[in-house]
């Protein structure tokens, strides 16, 4: 019902701005505040109506969804949710889709963070995750399908102790479960029993660490998801062959769950911001015809 009215405001939308542009070609423009709203339209109205967007899947997306899709059953993959709230409206939803595809394949995920609210941010995408009817009825158990270690301060030197023996920075999981009780946990010393690394992140410490210690020095196979303001800082490792695929920004989120067939809120934001980029464009025109107008009137 809120997705169909939605939809009904958004055509009206549409058609006053055509009205605008009326108006505007006539010599009559409207007020500037008016801008503003529309514009908050464009943005919230794609929401309410829960659509998504035509995505084409990028070959960076590609080669981290190929990755995963090599992991047999049972393959231990370390999560690393390096961010906070703030940047979660574009790496939240690619911790969401992983978090499926690893349950539903099997996967065993630990997880960490060298963020402080990181780890939070791998809980709400565990219990989203945990809403599919599909991964509901696997009845995973925690310790021994997934384990969560928690924050450790330290930033790349966490990594670079890890390399040599992970029990040394994480004696206790986030739960203050001993690492030796976890099942999960028994056969993992260092990255040589880590199958593959998935790094999202949004700033330092993050995705470079991780390709420049846990990569080069110990041979982790690594994947990433970054904001779209990390991400170009980050290709050149891609292009090198050190990181195996690339999530970029709140359009590589949409990308990697069209690839899994787990279309979230990526897709629907992504929807949002083409609207809200159209409705700007649009207005700039007007702007111009409002501009050539009335040039045209002062030479008159």
């Amino acid at each position: 019902m809120l997705s169909t009215v939605a939809t009904i405001l958004m055509i009206i939308v549409g058609l006053s701005m055509l009205y605008i542009l009326y108006r505007t070609i006539k010599g009559q423009p409207i007020e500037r505040r008016y801008v503003f709203l529309y514009i908050a339209l464009a943005i919230s109205l794609p929401l309410l109506m829960q659509k998504t967007a035509p995505v084409p899947v990028t070959r960076d997306v590609m080669k981290l969804v190929d990755a995963l899709n090599e992991l047999p059953p049972g393959s231990k993959v370390l999560a690393a949710f390096d961010y906070d709230p703030p940047s979660a409206p574009e790496l939240q939803p690619m911790g969401v889709a992983f978090m499926k595809f690893a349950f539903k394949h099997d996967l065993q995920v630990i997880i960490m963070g060298l963020w402080p609210q990181g780890p939070q941010q791998a809980n709400q995408a565990i219990l989203e995750a945990m809403k599919d009817p599909e991964i509901a009825a696997k009845n995973l158990q925690y310790g021994v399908d997934y384990v969560n270690l928690g924050f450790q301060s330290g930033n790349e030197f966490v990594i670079q102790s890890m390399g040599s023996n992970f029990k040394r920075m994480f004696p206790k999981d986030d739960r203050l479960i001993p690492y030796d009780s976890l099942p999960i946990m028994n056969s993992v010393t260092n990255f040589s029993n880590i199958d593959f690394v998935f790094n999202l992140s949004s700033g330092k410490p993050g995705t470079v660490e991780w390709v420049q210690i846990a990569v080069d020095r110990f041979g982790a196979k690594c994947g990433a998801g970054n904001t779209a303001v990390q991400a170009p800082q980050v290709y050149p490792y891609l292009r090198t062959g050190q990181l195996t695929g690339l999530l970029g920004g709140m359009s590589g989120g949409a990308e990697f769950e069209k690839a899994l067939d787990e279309e979230g809120k990526a897709s629907t934001f992504i929807f949002s911001q083409m609207i809200s980029h159209a409705t700007v464009i649009a207005f700039i025109l007007i702007g111009n015809v409002a501009f050539f107008m009335s040039r045209k009137k002062k030479k008159q």
